[in-house]
């Protein structure tokens, strides 16, 4: 039953705001979650409806009437709605029907969320807000902020939404902005950029779920297929990824026995189900990365080689620092530490990424493999750079591990 609302909450809010406009979006979704609280209270004893979305349609659009007449200062609100309304709305199918084919209303909404005029948080928390049926308190908790903060971004986002009138529908384009707030979203979730919790399941899971709904609506679209498969794949690592104590794990040193297998199956049949059928995309080529990763039996099987021409393809579809980063480590494996520490030089010469952890804790470790006295240090100023605490205790611990070594040798 949560499953089945959760499912149809989107699908029904898409169809009051398409019909009554996108000014009236936080009185849809108020009415939309009354609906939900009644269908959670008469379908298990009633039964499921025939048409459950028709259903939550029709008592969303009756609750919302009922809301603008209840008080006359919302009498105008009325009148500008019904004046609002074009002449071929009051001639299409009621609310309640069954969508056309090759429309589901969830698409529009996911559009509606992710309109360029918003900025990329704004985006991912009214996407989990209105698709996604999360509180404002839990998309607050995921991204440690204070619940009221969290909450004037949506209504900012609302704001912005209602002002900037509907975003172009081509669908490429498009759907290109939604697969972006959903990898944004798996990001998140799948590595927490603040807190002590490496990860932020439900964010991960949300994102997965939100792929497996674009992918239901455009069943053609390869990218998004590879978005799906990429986040499959990804995500089947999640047990093995932080030991007994919440201590983060090594790619290299995770038990890959713990791995979803299921998960890894799915991933691996979509991937190799779309490559072959066009023109290839940057999600798919991540996908491909991670399934040569996931398919390895073990650290010492990876095939390094096809890892690293895949990232040559991957480079360009465009300049990406982490898709750089990632690329030197896989030339690491082929041809030595020396090549991955020079195919770094680029990112120390780059304003915007310089700085940052990952950069630092990447040449540590080609040092380290290189004997460099110096990688310990490098860890340490990686650490002091890092926001997530579980990083952040991982190369701190991995620093002390390397001197403690470094005395004992000397001692000896």
């Amino acid at each position: 039953m949560e499953g089945l609302l959760r499912d149809l909450a989107p699908q029904a809010l898409g169809a009051l705001v398409r019909r009554y406009g996108r000014g009236c979006f936080d009185e849809c979704e108020d009415a939309v979650q009354e609906a939900l609280l009644a269908a959670a209270t008469q379908w298990p004893a009633e039964g499921v409806p025939e048409n459950p979305r028709g259903w939550l349609v029709t008592v969303a659009g009756r609750r919302l009437t009922d809301a603008v007449r209840s008080e006359v200062a919302r009498r105008r609100r009325e009148d500008a709605l019904a004046l609002a309304t074009p002449q071929s709305a009051l001639l299409s199918p009621p609310p309640d029907a069954a969508p056309a084919s090759g429309r589901d209303d969830s698409l529009h909404l996911l559009f509606l969320c992710c309109h360029p005029e918003l900025s990329a948080p704004s985006r991912i928390a009214l996407t989990l807000r209105a698709v996604g049926g999360l509180t404002t308190a839990q998309i607050a908790a995921a991204f440690l902020v204070p619940e009221a903060t969290m909450a004037q971004r949506i209504s900012r986002a609302k704001q912005t939404v209602r002002a900037a009138g509907l975003p172009d529908r081509r669908l490429p384009e498009r759907l290109a902005d939604v697969r972006q707030v959903i990898y944004l979203i798996f990001n998140e979730g799948y590595t927490a950029s603040n807190g002590d919790d490496l990860t932020a399941p439900e964010l991960s899971g949300e994102a997965i779920r939100l792929a497996r709904l674009l992918l239901r609506l455009a069943p053609d679209d390869a990218e998004t297929a590879g978005l799906l498969a990429l986040m499959l794949l990804t995500d089947a690592r999640r047990p093995a990824r932080t030991g007994a104590g919440g201590e983060l794990v090594t790619l290299a040193e995770q038990d890959r026995s713990l791995w979803d297998a299921a998960l890894v199956e799915e991933g691996v049949e979509l991937i190799s189900r779309t490559l072959p059928r066009g023109q290839v995309g940057p999600y798919q080529v991540q996908a491909a990365i991670a399934a040569v990763h996931d398919e390895a039996p073990d650290a010492k099987s990876t095939d390094w080689p096809q890892i690293l021409a895949l990232y040559d393809l991957l480079i360009g579809f465009g300049e990406n620092p982490f898709i750089t980063l990632n690329r030197a480590v896989a030339l690491a494996m082929v041809e030595g530490p020396g090549a991955g520490l020079a195919a770094l030089a680029p990112l120390e010469a780059d304003k915007r990424f310089a700085r940052h952890h990952r950069l630092f804790a990447t040449r540590a470790h080609f040092l380290e493999l290189l004997g460099d006295p110096t990688a310990p240090s490098l860890y340490r100023e990686a650490a002091r750079r890092a926001t997530s605490a579980p990083e952040r205790r991982h190369l701190t611990e991995h620093a002390r591990r390397l001197e403690t070594g470094a005395a004992d040798r000397r001692n000896a």
